[in-house]
């Protein structure tokens, strides 16, 4: 049985690069696709958000000399080309999946609103939200929170390389200790970067729940979904 019905996945651009330095690992997007389409065949509706950073991150682009508003939209188009990789991935594993996008951008995507979202993950076909909220100076993270508060998920799954939320970087911190779950006040208190502010801010007040796991494992996303106690529980 799976412990959710409607779900938003977030998944990172970086992690789409797999072994490459740059752009798309295809055999990477190939597992993803496969996951989703695992969990899809549970009769789990999903919509999916994803990043950009494989691509261009606004924010790094600011530094090299970019305006942050050219920049900022120079990432929500690497999401979009994100999208449709994973939309051409999930089709080639035989589910519909449609992709929206923020600001008008037929024929490469359907112009989003949540009604049409919901309508198509009632249909059995994957919503992929791409563009972030559409706005410069907010992240992919923060277009998660809001995609999955305004589809009504009842939780936000985010796919990380990491397998949940630590009181350090386990990668830089050996001694870093692994929380099963934890509050959205005590991520603010403690100053770990689970998400941008906003975004936290976002679930908080909506009580969206948020699971942080590790996504490059293959069968993590399936064991979420059926209530193994992987990755950490973000809540109220």
């Amino acid at each position: 049985m799976a412990t959710y019905k409607r779900i938003l996945l977030k998944l990172s651009g970086e992690s789409l690069m797999g072994e490459k330095q740059y752009g798309i690992d295809e055999k990477r997007l190939s597992d993803y696709a496969m996951q989703i389409k695992e969990v899809a065949s549970m009769g789990i509706q999903i919509g999916i958000v994803i990043g950009g950073g494989n691509i261009f991150r606004g924010l790094s682009g600011t530094s090299k000399g970019f305006d942050r508003v050219k920049g900022d939209q120079m990432g929500m188009l690497a999401t979009v080309i994100n999208s449709l990789a994973l939309s051409s991935a999930l089709t080639q594993a035989g589910i519909n999946a449609k992709v929206f996008t923020a600001t008008r951008m037929e024929p490469i995507g359907n112009l989003y609103t949540k009604w049409e979202a919901i309508a198509a993950m009632e249909r059995g076909e994957i919503a992929i939200i791409a563009g972030g909220t559409g706005n410069p100076f907010f992240t992919t993270d923060t277009a998660s929170a809001l995609r999955g508060i305004e589809i009504e998920a009842e939780v936000m799954l985010k796919g990380t390389r990491v397998d949940g939320i630590y009181t350090a970087d386990p990668e830089k911190d050996k001694t870093a200790v692994k929380f099963n779950d934890i509050t959205y006040d005590e991520i603010y208190n403690r100053g770990l970067k689970v998400m941008d502010l906003t975004a936290t801010a976002l679930c908080k007040e909506n009580n969206l729940p948020i699971v942080v796991f590790d996504m490059d494992t293959i069968g993590n996303l399936k064991k979420v979904m059926s209530g193994e106690n992987i990755g950490t529980l973000v809540h109220n």
